[in-house]
């Protein structure tokens, strides 16, 4: 079989990420003074879980006596224990209509029955008002990238089986990340994340590595050194008390001036964020999480979640901010 066509979606002819195995409170409170990101959160925001809706109730005792009492009750949640409805998401429906995700995918192959078009992710983003532009299993050239995230507001990158990126894709990518835009860098086990590793090592001299993680694990909230689990009360962990790690996975064993944000099951960094000088970016060593298992718990919040915090609309306010949702404030 000769290489795969650039723009479809098809079987590789090598062996899939899955068959290679077989804030704090000051982060938030800066977010409520900033109008325009305040515009396209939820009332959730930097929270994992969602406090008891609290409602006053007159109740009337045996001898006719009435009396008025707060009555609290949980919030519904799915199967998996997260807080059910996109109310709980890190931003509020529709929020960024008008943005546009660029997507490098260099994987687009067929594990366990299920193709990786990238399909519910796009629906996912969808519900935020993002649309999503996507090279397939070729990367454009460095001045057609360049030019096309004239008009985007991030970049996702994920790897295939062969590093395609150069040094000059690196090069604009760095420029793109420098103006402020966010880059979210996807790898996998071995050698998923060749590509997400040529730009992870030139913005921030770190790498995912294949160290033999298990993956297929729905992990909590992290709460004390290496203990599984999400990290709590982050934007980007908004609404999420539980999240499936991938099917396959590789770890940060260094991480730079990244910051943890996914502790898989074996206590390893799964991903990692990037928040200074109003540049924003992740590095996951878990893309499997975006077609395989996707009902699994919080997939699809943890993407929304993702995209609406690498829009980094603190820095841009308005530029970035759906009309509809500033006329909410």
């Amino acid at each position: 079989m000769g290489p795969p066509i650039a723009g479809f979606a098809m079987d590789l002819p090598f062996p899939s990420p899955v068959q290679a195995q077989m804030r704090s409170l000051g982060l938030v409170a800066s977010v409520l003074l900033s109008l325009p990101a305040f515009a396209q959160y939820t009332e959730l925001a930097g929270h994992n879980a969602p406090a008891p809706v609290r409602s006053l109730k007159e109740l009337r005792d045996k001898g006719g006596r009435v009396e008025k009492k707060w009555i609290e009750r949980e919030v519904a949640r799915d199967p998996f224990g997260n807080a059910a409805g996109s109310r709980h998401d890190l931003a509020v429906d529709g929020a960024f209509d008008g943005q546009t995700i660029a997507v490098i995918q260099l994987y687009t192959g067929t594990d366990l029955g299920i193709a990786f078009d990238f399909a519910r992710p796009k629906q996912a983003l969808a519900q935020k008002g993002f649309s999503v532009y996507r090279w397939l299993n070729h990367p454009p050239d460095p001045s057609e990238l360049e030019e096309k995230l004239r008009k985007a507001c991030q970049l996702w990158i994920i790897g295939g089986f062969n590093r395609q990126l150069t040094a000059e894709h690196a090069a604009v990518i760095k420029r793109f990340f420098d103006s402020g835009r966010g880059v979210y860098l996807w790898g996998d086990n071995a050698p998923y994340s060749q590509d997400a590793n040529l730009v992870a090592r030139a913005l921030f001299g770190v790498e995912l590595q294949d160290l033999g993680s298990p993956g297929e694990q729905v992990v909590g909230i992290h709460r004390k050194a290496s203990e599984p689990g999400v990290i709590q009360d982050h934007l980007l962990t908004t609404g999420i008390e539980r999240l499936y790690e991938g099917h396959t996975i590789a770890t940060l064993p260094g991480l730079g001036p990244l910051k943890p944000l996914i502790y898989g099951s074996d206590g390893k960094v799964v991903a990692a964020y990037y928040d200074q000088a109003g540049k924003r970016a992740i590095v996951d060593g878990g893309y499997t999480r975006l077609y395989l298992q996707w009902d699994t718990a919080g997939t699809g919040r943890y993407v929304k979640n993702a995209a609406a915090w690498l829009t980094n609309a603190e820095r841009f306010g308005d530029q970035v901010v759906a009309r509809s949702a500033r006329a909410k404030q």
